[in-house]
């Protein structure tokens, strides 16, 4: 390695979600303006404590590092040893960035900056305050409070994606909203573009309109209030329509219940899984709406999906969300909860049909990759 060389710290493939996507979308982005040196975590926690266990490890997606990335699969959530190895990249390093969403690793991150003996200056990426799940367990949140805060002591910068997430950060952590720059999240945008009715057929639903709901399917997601809102519908648009909710049940038993129990359950499709980067395309190209009833959010990686397929959006208009979907034309905003709006809504965009809207430039992934370069140089010039 040499001078301008960036150390982006965040989980693997392995553990497969949207932050590891963003992690790697984000270093491979880099590593066209300068040396990139990705450092992974190979196991983040014991595996039987993360929902998704089964499926860790599986080959998921075909997405790779680039072959400019230095990538080091080192870091493992129980060994000492890992993260003394790790810190070993830091020596050439003129900038590290940790990429955060969630406490479990936090003892890893304060390892990894008590060992940066050479105080490389240090950004930490906010993905959430506090997890949602994590929130809920008192000794947690007490826990993920302190050690964040011990954590961001060491920082000198701060990134989130959004003016809201800006204010969150800075009242919560009591951190100067000088000392936070706002870089919007990028598209995930590598998913190939099929044709929608090939793609309607291969799931045995041509003719017909397609509601997609995507992601974890956890309390905060608002499924069950998008279940309720598709029972609202009128007759003639639920006999024409399919609910699709694809995704991984986490601890959202109760949005299972109600579509099994619904009285238009022919109609919903719940796919409880993990899907593919081989069939992710399959569901966003069938697809006629895209559907996000969240209750609270930061941001959406399945938004970020959704626009680079241009695909009507219906999104609940809460924290950093509400921001990044302001600015892309195919958006319906609703309240939260409200299930009769989301109702209306949906009625409102299965009405205009088959459309699909512009993808802004300013999401494109060269965008970001100089964006950050600006907050680079901007540390440098502190220096």
């Amino acid at each position: 390695m040499n001078q301008r060389t960036v150390v982006v710290v965040g989980p693997s493939p392995r553990f497969l979600s949207g932050i590891s996507y963003y992690t790697l979308r984000l270093s491979n982005a880099l590593a066209d303006h300068r040396q990139v040196t990705s450092l992974l975590f190979r196991y983040m926690l014991p595996q039987r404590l993360f929902p998704g266990w089964k499926r860790v490890g599986t080959d998921l997606t075909s997405l790779k590092y680039s072959e400019k990335i230095r990538v080091r699969e080192t870091l493992d959530w129980y060994n000492p040893l890992t993260w003394i190895q790790a810190s070993h990249e830091f020596r050439d390093a003129d900038v590290i960035i940790l990429e955060w969403w969630t406490s479990s690793v936090a003892h890893m991150f304060l390892a990894l900056l008590l060992m940066n003996i050479k105080k490389i200056p240090v950004i930490i990426e906010f993905h959430e305050v506090v997890d949602p799940l994590e929130f809920s367990f008192a000794p947690i949140r007490i826990y993920a409070r302190l050690m964040g805060r011990l954590i961001r002591r060491m920082a000198c910068r701060y990134i989130v994606h959004s003016e809201h997430d800006r204010h969150l950060i800075s009242t919560h952590y009591r951190i100067p909203e000088s000392r936070i720059g706002v870089i919007p999240h990028g598209l995930y945008d590598q998913y190939p573009i099929h044709d929608q009715k090939d793609s309607k057929r291969s799931l045995m639903v041509s003719d017909y309109f397609i509601f997609l709901f995507f992601g974890l399917i956890r309390p905060y997601k608002g499924v069950i209030h998008l279940i309720h809102a598709f029972e609202m519908l009128p007759e003639a648009i639920k006999n024409n329509s399919f609910l699709y909710i694809v995704g991984e049940v986490w601890e959202d038993h109760a949005s299972i219940d109600a579509a099994q129990t619904s009285p238009v359950s022919d109609r919903i499709r719940l796919l409880n899984k993990y899907a593919s980067d081989g069939e992710i395309p399959v569901y966003f190209s069938a697809a006629d709406a895209l559907v996000l009833p969240y209750t609270r959010a930061s941001q959406s990686g399945v938004a970020h999906i959704g626009i680079s397929y241009g695909l009507p959006i219906i999104a609940s208009k809460v924290g950093g969300l509400a921001e990044s979907l302001s600015g892309y034309g195919g958006t319906t905003f609703v309240q939260p909860e409200d299930e009769r709006e989301l109702a209306h809504a949906m009625e409102q965009v299965h009405s205009v049909g088959y459309q699909r809207y512009q993808v802004p430039s300013e999401l494109n992934w060269d965008s970001i990759a100089r964006k950050y370069e600006k907050e680079i140089s901007f540390i440098q010039s502190k220096e």
